[in-house]
């Protein structure tokens, strides 16, 4: 039977879709889900500002002192900044199937419509056709809000990670060609910035992983050892 066993599951496929702006909004679905996903959130931790009016005093120093034998008065005191989640994959493009389907699109263009939709959400909309024949247009050119920006990009993943973020960069590295010299495989490696905030999106994510950390906790609580609960929660 074509597709395997009827009972198999639909994988969902990851997407980048604008939020807004244009109609319709740019949209790149993934044609192959990346391999892998790193993601990555740094602290920067300093001393409170009596400890560095006291002058030569490293962090380490800082927290040696007698008083933050107490550890909540340490997490009082000391400082700490918590910079946005990062995120860093490849995409992967392949023509080859559509090729083989005989697409008349693909054949004349190969991964290019795709590329280029990737390449407009990291380019002012202002650059666009729209927005030069608006220019063109509108004495004084136009100052619709937004425009002069690239669009706001909705990363999807699944149905529990709709994150707003910020492209940060964008490196595409074409490896075929067909006769038009058009791409037919290419690896689009991004690199995002999460935009952390009271947005919908970001607020509903962050909401579902507070829940699943919930479901983690209740099983933790039931299972943990009486001598490290006397640990973490003295008597």
């Amino acid at each position: 039977m074509p597709g395997g066993l009827r009972n198999q599951p639909k994988i969902m496929r990851g997407a980048f879709v604008e939020y807004g702006l244009t109609v319709p909004p740019l949209v790149v679905g993934f044609q192959f889900n990346p391999l892998q996903l790193s993601r990555s959130r740094s602290l920067s931790f300093s001393m409170s500002a009596k400890g560095e009016a006291e002058g030569n005093l490293t962090l380490r120093d800082f927290h040696q002192r007698a008083e933050f034998v107490d550890l909540n008065r340490l997490r009082d005191e000391q400082q700490v900044s918590v910079n946005a989640e990062t995120l860093s994959f490849d995409i992967r493009l392949d023509a080859t199937d559509k090729l083989n389907e005989g697409d008349s699109i693909v054949e004349r263009y190969g991964i290019s419509p795709q590329l280029a939709t990737l390449e407009r959400m990291v380019e002012p909309k202002s650059e666009g056709l729209t927005g030069r024949v608006l220019k063109a247009l509108l004495p004084g050119g136009f100052s619709f809000t937004g425009v002069e920006k690239p669009p706001m990009i909705l990363f999807v993943w699944g149905r529990t990670r709709i994150l707003p973020v910020n492209i940060d960069s964008m490196q595409i590295t074409e490896s075929e060609f067909n006769t038009n010299l058009d791409p037919i495989r290419a690896i689009v490696a991004v690199s995002l910035t999460v935009i952390e905030g009271p947005n919908a999106a970001y607020q509903f994510s962050h909401g579902v992983r507070e829940t699943l950390s919930g479901l983690h906790l209740s099983r933790v609580a039931t299972n943990l050892p009486a001598d490290i609960i006397d640990i973490v929660i003295p008597r």
